[in-house]
């Protein structure tokens, strides 16, 4: 009973994502299971037994930032059911994940994957068109997939985009990404379009709307053509595109914008990447370094 509650909450009033609703419920099925199902037991003693049991198994840093964020949460949201006699979860320490810097294509490499020669291969228009939309954005995968017709704006040179907590933002493209789209929406998605396509920008080889899963391989196949190209997730095309546009000129505030990150510091880590670029040129080029 505890446990549904606690799913409908996540989904439906704090609209979480179907992954972190997953992770999360996971954690709170591992919770569950130290308590031996009694939630009187939910204590303060138990929740830093339960994660240094989690410690002690290996588990790693960023699952135990996730799983103490998971119990401050569910014991937040238990005590204004009244389950609880007060919030264990706010004498509970942070455990912080590990900021690690994301692999990136150097500027070089993103023109090379992106300014390959067309192909007689029927996908060709839709992955070219995929591909620089990913890259001249910056969106997410999940945000491109449920992309319609009518959210690019050819006018503008924008596209309307519904992200984390249904948040919506306008992200602008340019010239290149213009014209691949133009290229699938006149001579490709025509070819592609069945009676349950609906207004899915990019579809899939069943006329259905195109799924993350396929996106990925497309992403990992252009980039396997490219040497020297760090093997990339559309995530990776995202830390590019940040990476390229902050060492543009870019000014932070702007890319947090473009990307939807609701924090500043989420679109800080794509500084780092670039000092850590400036290193390695610095030392590289440098007489004296």
């Amino acid at each position: 009973m505890v446990v549904q509650e606690f799913d409908r909450y996540l989904r439906l009033e704090r609209d979480l994502s179907p992954h972190t609703v997953r992770a999360y419920l996971s954690d709170l099925a591992s919770l569950m299971a130290h308590l031996d199902g009694r939630l009187d037991r939910l204590d303060i003693a138990a929740l830093r037994e339960w994660l240094a049991e989690q410690h002690a198994e290996g588990k790693a840093r960023a699952t135990l930032a996730r799983r103490t964020a998971c119990a401050r949460t569910f014991t937040a949201y238990c005590h204004r059911r009244g389950w609880l006699p007060d919030d264990p979860g706010l004498l509970l320490g942070s455990a912080k994940a590990p900021r690690t810097l994301p692999a990136v294509l150097d500027q070089d490499q993103a023109r090379a994957a992106l300014d390959l020669p067309t192909s007689g291969d029927p996908k060709e228009p839709r992955d070219q068109a995929m591909l620089e939309l990913l890259y001249a954005t910056g969106i997410r995968v999940s945000e491109l997939c449920a992309l319609d017709v009518d959210d690019v704006d050819r006018d503008r040179n924008v596209i309307r985009v519904l992200g984390k907590g249904r948040k919506e933002r306008s992200v602008p493209f340019g010239g290149p990404a213009l014209r691949a789209l133009d290229r699938w929406c006149v001579h490709g998605r025509p070819l592609w379009i069945r009676q349950h396509s609906g207004p899915a920008l990019f579809l899939g080889v069943r006329g259905g709307r195109i799924d993350a899963g396929t996106v990925r391989r497309v992403v990992h196949g252009r980039l396997r053509s490219v040497e020297g190209s760090p093997d990339l997730s559309p995530h990776g095309l995202r830390h590019s595109a940040a990476t390229h546009l902050l060492e543009g000129g870019a000014d932070l505030r702007s890319v947090q914008e473009l990307l939807g990150h609701a924090s500043l510091n989420t679109t800080q880590i794509y500084t780092h990447v670039s000092i850590d670029r400036l290193r390695a040129a610095y030392r590289q080029a440098h007489p004296r370094a």
